[in-house]
């Protein structure tokens, strides 16, 4: 099962916190996909930055699409059990610990508060399928995955991605891709610091 760590990208949650939610907040229904989520921490992180930064009344209509290919078969059940070790929360700082997580009955475990729990709702997902989970979302998050694929397919996602977002919606890819020259023209950069861009609404 692939392994990552809670709050492990935090300048790109800084940037989403900073630049996306003051515009997405606004809206009456907010859904994000996170498109190759592994076993849960990178989404978990994604909606507790969203409540900490809109309180519990808006977080309520937060719906968070955690997706993976998942070829283990284990994701979905890990996910919704929100069950993680002490190591994999190391990096939540411990007011956030304090706030979203709750002792486990399992030893050595916490869990993700019933809260931010509901948020989240995992299926398995190909992304090479270019079917988006659904369209209208406000933000996508894709890291590590582009890499994996050929450049032809690196097009063909993130024109579908392009797609399914809302006007004015938002894309966060890896660092270590940049977009390739023919989807430049479909997002323009939010921030020199990350890879974050919001879809050029007028461009087919």
């Amino acid at each position: 099962m692939a392994f990552t760590y809670f709050f492990r990208d935090q300048a790109v949650l800084d940037l989403i916190a900073q630049h996306v939610l003051p515009d997405l907040v606004t809206r009456l229904y907010i859904n994000v996909w996170d498109a190759g989520c592994a076993h849960g921490p990178e989404p978990y992180s994604l909606a507790i930055t969203f409540r900490e930064n809109m309180g519990h009344f808006l977080f309520r209509n937060v719906r968070i699409y955690a997706t993976d290919i998942d070829e283990s078969g284990q994701f979905g059940a890990a996910i919704a059990r929100g069950l993680y070790t002490y190591r994999e929360v190391g990096r939540v700082p411990a007011d956030l610990l304090g706030r979203y997580f709750e002792p486990a009955d399992e030893s050595g475990y916490v869990r993700v508060c019933a809260e931010i729990r509901g948020a989240v709702r995992f299926q398995q997902h190909d992304l090479l399928t270019l079917q988006p989970v659904r369209t209208d979302l406000g933000l996508i998050v894709c890291k590590n995955v582009l890499l994996h694929f050929t450049p032809e397919q690196r097009v063909a996602v993130l024109r579908m991605f392009h797609a399914a977002l809302m006007p004015g919606g938002y894309l966060v890819t890896e660092q270590t891709q940049k977009l390739p020259s023919e989807i430049e023209p479909l997002f323009r950069r939010v921030s020199g610091a990350g890879q974050l861009f919001q879809k050029n609404a007028n461009v087919l």
